[in-house]
């Protein structure tokens, strides 16, 4: 029977077009499957939910061959059973049922070789299973548009037999392949032809001139698992797994995958796994005779299913392990990284900040001040006579008096203030929100800290020492930085330093 395209819907599909070499060698391949007028009229007959067993006939006795055909399948063994001898389309229509009749004309249309060889074999099965599946689900999901994901399940994977027809070495290559999902199928198809299955077959579908929702539908058949786009792709998209399921050769395995897929979707209420797999069982030998196809292997479908769920158990445990691990190692990264980052921030021997990090910090905090209108004060630190302490006493206890002046300070700042070693025996407090009277007071309590507590014990005698101390305040000068508020400061406590140290400047006072 010739193929004949009745109208071009490709147009219509919301889906990227195809590269311009597939379409062009697609347009002028000569072995390229098609679809009778007669199959496009069923086919939008399916399209509508309340069509009849007549609508269906009336389409079909259009073409004399197909009708003999269906007439011939209702009498057969397997459909006739104890009942009469059917003569008209109408009668063998009603006993075969629609999904027969719409796999029938599929068959009759696009089933030509019946020697084909196993890979087409294969696509046919896969795809007759994923039908009887997604009608399974629309039927609880969807009941009205059962008919439609039927039929749409059928032909997801006609893009496949057309890129068998126009690149057969690349596409038998890649379809022989095992063991790949479809979801790999996909993305070496794309990597091969700029393209994938379920696209070449909407386009080619739409070239039929079949209705644009079947079409859409088909090109959209193998899309993410989700309620998102309605439950007529869910049913659709669901099919194909469960049909790569049936036809795997460790199809527990491969159903366990499917139901961790399905957790989330929230439809295991209304769906029995068990149950789709038994009716799958049941209506497949008829079908798979209509195709003249190699039985797919049956299967246990009760231990099936309780093997998946123990699989799924293991693998949830197994991945919990390996989840509870990982966070513990993120964790300890974590906590590395913190105690690295604690570490980069601080003077080793004081334990105060270190001046990168003052200096950072002084920055940040200054153009919050400009930008919320607040205000800080720094109060810069020199230890006094510390060089003759070292050349004295040596540098041992040079660093021990550090270290005690050090925790000094650390004992005396408010929390949200911040303590630094500045560099040698200079030190920096930066004391937001503070004005220069209450930096003042602070510093008047420093001073009179190391005037109680000596900072080291020399052969007996204790040893306590003196500071020169300067402020600076935001609010006290035209400070265009935080380097130049440290500058102020530290001309403040210069000031002191000159004129005979252990005292308090502030700047601008």
């Amino acid at each position: 029977m010739t193929g004949m395209i009745v109208s071009d819907n490709t147009q219509y599909l919301a889906t990227p077009a195809l590269p311009d070499f597939l379409q062009s060698d697609l347009t002028q391949c000569a072995k390229l499957p098609s679809l009778p007028m007669v199959a496009i009229r069923v086919l939008e007959v399916a399209g509508f939910p309340d069509a009849t067993l007549n609508d269906y006939a009336h389409a079909i006795e259009q073409d004399p061959a197909l009708t003999l055909r269906l007439i011939s399948i209702a009498n057969s063994a397997f459909y006739a059973r104890n009942h009469t001898e059917t003569h008209s389309c109408l009668e063998a229509t009603s006993r075969l049922g629609l999904d027969a009749t719409l796999a029938a004309v599929m068959s009759f249309s696009l089933w030509r070789d019946r020697r084909a060889d196993d890979q087409v074999q294969c696509i046919w099965g896969r795809s007759i299973v994923s039908a009887l599946a997604a009608r399974y689900l629309a039927e609880r999901l969807c009941p009205d548009q059962s008919n439609f994901v039927f039929t749409a399940a059928l032909l997801q994977d006609i893009g496949m037999l057309a890129l068998l027809a126009v690149y057969p070495r690349d596409a038998q290559e890649l379809y022989v392949t095992a063991p790949l999902s479809h979801s790999q199928i996909s993305d070496g198809e794309r990597t091969r032809f700029g393209c994938d299955h379920p696209t070449v077959g909407g386009w080619l579908a739409a070239r039929w001139g079949v209705p644009a929702s079947l079409a859409q539908a088909i090109s959209d058949s193998h899309g993410e698992i989700s309620t998102r786009d309605g439950m007529h792709l869910l049913c659709l998209r669901l099919s194909g797994p469960i049909a790569d399921a049936w036809m795997s050769s460790n199809p527990s395995q491969s159903l366990a995958v499917l139901l961790r897929k399905l957790e989330p979707l929230d439809i295991t209420p209304t769906i029995s796994l068990s149950d789709l797999l038994s009716t799958v069982q049941h209506q497949l030998p008829p079908l798979a005779d209509l195709f003249d196809l190699t039985l797919p292997s049956a299967h246990d479908h009760e231990a099936l299913v309780i093997q998946a769920q123990q699989l799924l158990f293991q693998q949830t445990l197994s991945l919990n392990a390996r989840l509870d691990a990982q966070q513990q190692e993120l964790d300890n990264l974590r906590q590395r990284q913190t105690e690295l980052e604690e570490r980069s921030r601080r003077d080793t021997l004081t334990g105060l900040a270190n001046r990168a990090w003052l200096e950072e910090q002084l920055h940040m905090r200054f153009e919050l001040c400009r930008e919320q209108d607040r205000t800080m004060s720094v109060v810069f630190i020199d230890l006094d006579h510390f060089k003759k302490l070292n050349d004295r006493f040596g540098h041992q206890t040079g660093d021990r008096v550090l270290e005690r002046f050090g925790h000094v300070l650390g004992s005396l700042v408010r929390e949200g203030d911040l303590a630094g070693r500045y560099g040698g025996e200079e030190f920096l407090i930066i004391l937001p929100d503070e004005s220069a009277k209450g930096a003042q007071r602070f510093a008047q309590r420093i001073a009179k800290r190391l005037a109680e507590t000596p900072m080291e014990t020399i052969d007996g005698r204790e040893l306590f020492v003196s500071v020169s101390i300067g402020i600076a305040c935001l609010s006290d000068g035209g400070f265009g930085n935080g380097r130049e508020l440290i500058d102020a400061a530290d001309q403040s406590m210069y000031f002191i330093k000159r004129n005979g140290r252990g005292g308090i400047s502030m700047y601008g006072h």
